[in-house]
């Protein structure tokens, strides 16, 4: 039976690059999602070849043949020619009986596909996930770089949850709907720490591994990019989770203020009240209770004096060039002066020069 993915490609685009060359866009449809992959032909013929060597048969279908005296970038009828073979030729293979070219490694790395997308062991992605992204559900450990790349979206989903709930939760102006936003939040962040955590460990597993085209292994390059995108991962849930404790914290401040109120009202007291106004905050001050608030002045009133001793600084620097500016205009005064006088005990010296010449002539 076919598996439910629908595959195509709708267009061609071409390189930029310094020698330019033709790529397929095959788009690929699950039943949650969608999604594009960029392929050139190169890519499709060492496909083909891994495919054939997995399978130990060629698939129902050729694929298209490579032209030597005709160029698919400057020819457009031969680029669409190949599009339409390209197409088909992952079709037949997508809707054929046989399965044993789908249940291939490469031809999940090829499309991307996570490892349950073909079908082959009975158990849907949703539950795979669950069992390694769920707490106590004793998984099996991420092993496969495609699936590691699809718990990775779903992780990135309930990231993207959380932070939805936290806006309807900021927005929300009954408590219920702010305990229920609240409670969403916190489900999808726990989730995806967990997930986080089994990505980490399916990424050693993973570099632990070698293997050629559409095997287990991965380069050190791609292994260090997937490092930054867990890290940067992480730091996003530690914001959010931040972000949640902040507002818990501050709703229990406005409930303990409220009732605060409530009981001054009915015992008709009317005692001066004394501290933070709530309501009244800076974007650096909501999120803190009072003793960050007053360690933010301490660090505001320290970085204050740094910059108040930087500029002490530079203004003693001004006036000391000030003064050796001023001392070094005194000295050329006095050279100054000095060569004023030697020119005038100079010219005194040619006049009398110039009266004994005339008495001689």
């Amino acid at each position: 039976m076919a598996p439910n993915v629908e595959i195509s490609i709708p267009t061609t685009t071409i390189s930029d690059t310094a020698s330019p060359y033709t790529i397929y866009n095959i788009t690929l449809r699950l039943p949650l999602r969608s999604y594009t992959v960029q392929k050139r032909y190169s890519d499709f013929a060492a496909f083909h070849d891994a495919l054939v060597t997995q399978a130990g048969s060629p698939p129902p279908v050729a694929l298209p043949g490579k032209t030597w005296f005709s160029n698919t970038v400057k020819n457009p009828t031969l680029r669409e020619e190949r599009r339409q073979g390209l197409e088909k030729y992952l079709r037949v293979i997508n809707e054929a009986e046989d399965p044993r070219w789908r249940n291939t490694s490469a031809w999940r790395s090829f499309l991307n596909l996570p490892s349950t997308a073909t079908g082959s062991n009975g158990t849907t992605a949703s539950k795979l996930h669950a069992a390694i992204t769920e707490p106590g559900a004793g998984g099996a450990p991420i092993t496969d770089p495609t699936l590691w790349l699809d718990c990775y979206r779903d992780m990135k989903a309930h990231l993207h949850d959380a932070r939805l709930h936290l806006t309807r939760r900021d927005q929300a102006t009954t408590p219920q709907k702010q305990h229920e936003s609240s409670a969403q939040a916190k489900s999808c962040l726990v989730k995806a720490g967990v997930a986080i955590g089994a990505l980490e460990e399916g990424l050693k597993n993973i570099g632990d591994k070698s293997g050629g085209w559409g095997g287990g292994g991965l380069g050190d390059g791609e292994i260090r990019r997937r490092k930054d995108l867990l890290a940067n991962a992480r730091k996003e849930k530690d914001g959010l989770e931040n972000l949640h404790n902040a507002m818990v914290t501050k709703s229990r401040l406005d409930t303990a203020v409220a009732s605060a109120q409530e009981k001054e009202a009915l015992v008709g007291a009317k005692k001066p009240r004394s501290g933070r106004v709530l309501g009244k905050e800076t974007d650096r001050t909501r999120e803190l209770d009072n003793q960050g608030v007053l360690q933010l002045q301490k660090q505001t009133m320290e970085e204050q004096d740094l910059n108040i001793e930087e500029l002490r600084k530079i203004v003693a620097r001004q006036k000391e060039l000030g003064i050796a500016i001023n001392n070094e205009l005194e000295i050329q005064n006095e050279l100054l002066q000095l060569a004023d006088e030697d020119v005038v005990r100079v010219q005194r010296k040619v006049e009398i020069g110039k009266k004994r010449v005339g008495k001689l002539s």
